[in-house]
């Protein structure tokens, strides 16, 4: 063999051998690349450890008489108070959103706007091709609503079995499971049920309207039925329409730890006394047809308090948010004119003698005139804050915390914030710290300190309850 020869051989083999290297190193690139890229995915669908980083649940109630409502100035509802427990057990803060519409709310747990839809939510094979449920918190039956007979021989509306539903209209909230049970009603009896679909009422709203006479039948599920035949015992709910099925909350698909712990917690949850008291507190107790009837209830009355009509007054006046006022009065008062403190303080808005004499408020006793002077300090606060904090969404959590401990006190907190290297311009997490850092001797004693000590976890969870409340008043009523 010539020297050519072996010299063309020795470079197709070593191109051979550097062709195998590259390939095996692509190989393993790409095998690297795709595991690294099932981690990242990994981590993208674990929703439980993204809820505990950001530290806030957004959950989604629709807002009927038993799941979510005000009553009193106070956030109440099944729903709502099980979504405190689960907040609560997670050490994180809940954020509570409204829709009454199906369609809405699972392209918000889809697109991650929410966590969980807390709903009563009947488990079926379509829905489960859209969402993951959780273990169920109830067992119900759906059932025909209608108006009882007035007397024995009236049967033109009554209707006694399920065959009798045939040519008949029944209203339902649209994307509801009640639609699709009556479609396989109308299958399995052979005879075609008119089926409306609602996009404007809810379900008990659709109730309401059935004991009014305004439609002759509606669905909805069995313990919400009972439950309004409290306030409408012109109902009748006897002929069901299914069997027991499953009610369950729902995750985003792909969750399955935030799913499992859920699981494991509503288990565990059922098994307590505090589910079978709040239960009873929605569903059973003699108190729900008064709290209904009361015209403080944001189903029934549709008000906040009893002086909603000066708040809205006196906030449009100043271009205040009423329902901020309101938030601020219910965390101030609990709506109570004659509330007084220790240290002076009077009235609805908890406002000072002194601080009411500065803005010419005479008698501050008075409802309107104590709301006009506490919203009268709220501005004055806000001009004070105006220029050094531009952004108005921003600048309310240091306006309601300087409501509560003193301006004085919030600029040492934005001093400190600063001069150890936080944002003194951004509240949460940053001059909250320090504002409740300035009960320790090593900051409230700081060259930045001007008014010295303060207990200034009570401002925080000020600036905390009344955000929350202006959050579940936005959600019930309108401006």
């Amino acid at each position: 063999m010539n020297f050519d020869v072996k010299n063309k051989i020795f470079y197709y083999w070593f191109f051979f051998l550097l062709i195998s290297i590259s390939l095996l190193s692509g190989c393993r690139s790409w095998k690297r690349s795709k595991e690294d890229n099932l981690k990242d995915h990994s981590f993208d669908q674990n929703q439980l450890e993204l809820i505990k980083e950001r530290g806030e649940l957004r959950a989604v109630v629709d807002y009927n008489s038993t799941n979510y409502f005000v009553y009193r100035g106070r956030p109440m509802g099944f729903q709502f108070e099980l979504l405190q427990q689960l907040s609560k057990d997670l050490d994180v803060k809940l954020k509570v959103s409204v829709s009454n519409n199906l369609g809405e709310t699972f392209a918000g747990l889809e697109s991650g706007e929410y966590d969980l839809v807390a709903k009563n939510l009947t488990v079926n094979r379509q829905r489960r091709r859209l969402v993951d449920f959780t273990v169920p918190l109830q067992y119900t039956r759906q059932v025909l609503v209608q108006r009882a007979k007035l007397n024995k021989s009236d049967d033109s509306v009554f209707v006694n079995s399920i065959v009798d539903l045939q040519g008949k209209i029944v209203y339902v909230q649209k994307n509801t499971a009640y639609y699709n049970r009556l479609l396989y009603l109308s299958d399995e009896i052979g005879k075609e049920i008119n089926i409306a679909e609602d996009t404007i009422y809810g379900v008990e709203q659709l109730v309401a309207r059935v004991a009014k006479g305004e439609i002759d039948y509606t669905v909805c599920d069995e313990n919400v039925a009972q439950l309004n035949k409290i306030f409408y015992p012109n109902l009748d709910i006897s002929l069901r329409l299914s069997f027991p099925q499953k009610i369950s909350w729902a995750v985003q698909k792909g969750s399955p730890e935030w799913k499992d712990y859920l699981d494991n917690w509503i288990t565990h949850i059922k098994g307590t006394r505090k589910f079978k008291t709040l239960y009873h507190k929605y569903f059973e107790s003699p108190r729900i047809a008064e709290r209904m009837e009361s015209d403080f209830h944001s189903l029934g009355g549709g008000r906040i308090s009893p002086y909603d009509d000066i708040i809205r007054q006196v906030a449009e006046e100043h271009h205040w948010d009423w329902r901020l006022i309101a938030s601020i009065i219910y965390s101030e008062s609990r709506f109570n004119p004659e509330a007084g403190s220790w240290a002076g303080a009077y009235g609805l808005m908890q406002l000072m003698p002194n601080t009411a004499e500065a803005f010419g408020i005479e008698n501050y006793e008075l409802p309107k005139q104590n709301i006009t002077g506490g919203v009268m300090f709220l501005d004055w606060l806000n001009n004070q804050l105006k220029e050094s904090l531009p952004d108005s969404t921003e600048r309310i959590n240091f306006v309601l915390a300087a409501y509560n401990i003193g301006l004085g006190h919030v600029d040492d907190a934005r001093r400190l914030a600063e001069k150890y290297g936080k944002d003194p311009d951004i509240w949460k997490n940053n001059v909250e710290e320090f504002l409740l850092k300035k009960s320790i001797e090593k900051y409230y004693r700081d060259s930045v300190v001007q008014w010295g000590y303060c207990r200034g976890q009570e401002a925080i969870n000020y600036v905390s309850q009344v955000n929350e409340n202006f959050n579940h008043y936005l959600n019930v009523t309108s401006r």
